[in-house]
């Protein structure tokens, strides 16, 4: 009899994994306040972003403590944890893995000592030229006879080891407000980074601004988060967004800024299409008002004879209201999300358990969706195993007709700026047409909303846009392929000595 394979998460079918979320960052400076509290908020409203781990760092101005550790936000922190966190900085961080494996020496803000004092460090994001960051961080200047330790497995921390150990062409540690100057323009990739030393709560995002990041205002203080939807959770105003290529530096003297870079604007459109969640603003564009328009615009590119427009829960709402207001079809709900599956669960599941996959998730209202030929609404495919289960499951309850739309292009390339994808190998829309994806499906037609569509949606202009994972044409020029990957650096390790010799040296 065949044993459960492990915890019950949100990959309920086997082989299917969907875009994963990129991380949350968030960063509060406001003396006489509970600044971790309003972290513990604000990481909250970022859950989405990511789910493996989380953790904060405060400062009380002279040291900094951290507490960070696997799960959610809400299975990381009670009221004890939170109440040791006193201070008036702190970072926060929500994880889910894009470099290196989901471990705790990987959970966020990673933390080092520096000369001046101590720095803690949370990246949204991934970058591409983490094996030159290996080699500079081999680089350091020794201590005490021992070069620079790398404990983690992921570029984040091999950016916070070069923050803590620069020095000037005369020795002289250089602070972190200085080594941040020196270190960011030589990080290629995506980041927006929230970090901190004692005094100062500092952030930074990279030239193309691939990842969101936005700067608040408290009534006594400041706050930058990754989506704006988090300023308003902890009841901070929005001022404006990071600029690409911008560090700031926010302190008792107030904030200020310098360019480390040009900026040029690569906005990732995958945020607007899937992963910020839909009371987020980017860019002056509403994402909820993004997702309704391509919804508009996909059905006067595809429309199809139908009873009822339905959604895929929760992605596919916004899109699917807007297919029904364009269409003239009437808007229905189909389908009933358990919102709990892979959030707080830890049981084994046995394989009767895990052949009732999708069903787990959503199950079909019998009763709305028998004899009607449904249009259903969906904001991506990646393998398609998903959308299989869910086309059977609605015929099963007596579906007429089952027409997939979907409110983005099909994903053909792989990202390597912050979203787990699959490999390109394992993309449905790699080397298939749209014609025969929609027959392994099994749906009675498919449709996607072509780029431009999309792009118009956002309001935000083409050149201005990342949409690598659509058409292949990726935002700056990347490394090797054996130089990129999820694992690149347990590799190294795991390669001896002489592999690992670029990540720590005896």
């Amino acid at each position: 009899m065949p044993r459960g394979d492990g915890r019950l998460n949100h990959d309920l079918l086997p082989g299917e994994k969907g875009p994963q979320d990129a991380c949350g960052v968030f960063g509060v400076w406001a003396p006489g306040e509970e600044v971790a509290k309003l972290t513990y908020f604000g990481l909250y409203a970022l859950q989405h972003r990511g789910q493996e781990s989380a953790g904060i760092a405060v400062s009380n101005g002279s040291q900094i403590l951290v507490f960070k550790d696997m799960g959610l936000v809400s299975q990381v922190f009670d009221e004890t944890s939170l109440g040791s966190l006193q201070g008036h900085i702190a970072v926060g961080h929500a994880r889910y893995s894009t470099t290196g494996a989901s471990v705790w020496e990987n959970a966020q803000p990673t933390f080092r000592a520096t000369a001046h004092g101590s720095i803690a460090l949370g990246h949204n994001g991934n970058l591409v030229n983490t094996a030159q960051l290996a080699e500079m961080v081999a680089d350091l200047p020794r201590q005490d006879g021992r070069a620079t330790q790398v404990a983690a497995t992921n570029d984040t921390d091999l950016v916070t080891a070069l923050l803590a150990g620069q020095t000037d062409d005369d020795g002289k540690p250089l602070t972190v407000e200085e080594a941040a100057a020196k270190v960011l323009p030589d990080v290629r990739g995506a980041f927006s980074l929230v970090f901190m030393d004692e005094a100062t709560l500092y952030a930074a995002r990279d030239p193309q601004g691939i990842r969101p990041l936005v700067l608040g205002r408290l009534e006594r203080g400041w706050v930058v988060a990754s989506e704006s939807a988090a300023l308003d959770i902890c009841g901070a105003s929005f001022v404006r967004e990071i600029e690409p290529g911008e560090l700031i530096a926010i302190d008792e003297n107030g904030i200020r800024t310098s360019r480390f870079a040009e900026a040029k604007p690569k906005g990732c459109v995958f945020e607007y299409v899937y992963l910020a969640r839909p009371d987020t603003d980017i860019a002056g564009r509403n994402v909820y008002l993004s997702r309704v328009e391509m919804g508009r615009r996909l059905a006067k590119e595809a429309p199809v004879e139908a009873d009822l427009v339905i959604a895929t829960p929760e992605s596919g709402t916004p899109a699917a209201i807007g297919y029904a207001e364009a269409s003239g079809i009437p808007y229905g709900s189909g389908l009933v999300k358990n919102a709990y599956v892979g959030r707080t669960f830890d049981i084994q599941p046995s394989q009767t358990i895990r052949q009732l996959g999708i069903r787990l998730k959503l199950n079909p209202l019998k009763e709305v969706i028998k004899g009607k030929r449904l249009v259903v609404v969906d904001d991506s495919i990646v393998r398609g195993n998903t959308q299989r289960a869910l086309v059977r499951m609605l015929r099963e309850a007596g579906a007429a007709e089952v027409h997939i739309r979907i409110s983005s292009p099909p994903v053909k390339w792989p990202c390597f700026f912050g979203i787990d994808f699959a490999t390109r190998a394992e993309l449905i829309a790699n080397g298939m047409t749209i014609d025969e994806i929609g027959t392994s499906l099994g749906a009675d037609s498919l449709s996607y909303i072509s780029i431009d569509g999309m792009i118009e949606a956002t309001t935000i202009d083409k050149p201005n846009l990342c949409r690598a994972c659509f058409d292949g044409e990726y935002p700056m020029e990347l490394p090797d392929p054996e130089l990129l990957g999820k694992q690149l650096l347990e590799t190294e390790l795991a390669g001896g000595a002489d592999a690992a010799d670029a990540l720590r040296r005896p």
